[in-house]
């Protein structure tokens, strides 16, 4: 009965604006540490990336304060904020790990941390492209699906990257007795791998979504 009634009055569409905002800034900070990693312009990308953070929680919180607001919201105040607080998780993670690369004064990094930052455009981008899908369920649920499916492949070839850079660092630094630059590497990896997590947990929020109105 609620979910017809919720069909028949007008329902607060603002939110898939606010949504969207939210996920551009994310695919901004996603390539700000792509670059980052690449080696360019580290610091320069750093504060883009902290920048960037705090406009995506300004964001969140519009979005937190429309859901107590709204009388009609487009579907579950439940999943709606579930959704923009994973969105808003995978950008924070981003954050967390320019805080380690300026701890630990990084300027360069492993080809295969490149690697990762590459994948996490990637998933950022199919996020992007969901987000928009989101005000039309029944249209869009076959392509809302496939990328949900694509992001979950991200997070494994990241998974894998993850498990060859840890491999790596040992067999450079385990040798050699500098725990210190193998702490750092397996730091750096395992945060990267977390913002690929944080990616899934939005595309995992998009099905449940899914399964809930279609």
């Amino acid at each position: 009965m609620m979910s017809i009634f919720r069909k028949l009055m007008p329902r607060e569409d603002r939110f898939f604006e606010m949504f969207s905002k939210h996920s551009k800034t994310v695919v901004a900070a996603a390539h700000a540490l792509d670059q980052l990693l690449k080696g360019n312009d580290v610091e320069k990308n750093c504060e883009r990336i902290v920048t960037l953070e705090n406009e995506a929680d300004d964001v969140t919180r519009e979005v937190l304060l429309a859901v107590r607001r709204s009388f009609i919201t487009p579907f579950d105040r439940g999943d709606i904020k579930d959704l923009i607080q994973s969105m808003d998780d995978a950008i924070d993670m981003m954050h967390k790990t320019v805080k380690t690369i300026r701890l630990f004064e990084q300027s360069s990094f492993d080809p295969l941390m490149q690697q990762m930052g590459s994948e996490i455009v990637k998933a950022a981008n199919l996020v992007a492209e969901a987000i928009p899908l989101l005000d039309r369920l029944g249209a869009n649920a076959q392509r809302l699906t496939a990328i949900a499916e694509e992001v979950t492949r991200v997070e494994g070839r990241s998974d894998e990257l993850y498990d060859q850079g840890l491999k790596d660092l040992f067999l450079r630094h385990g040798a050699s007795g500098n725990a210190m630059a193998y702490m750092i590497g397996s730091e750096i990896y395992g945060e990267l791998e977390k913002v690929v997590d944080r990616f899934e947990d939005v595309a995992n929020e998009i099905s449940g979504i899914l399964i809930e109105n279609v």
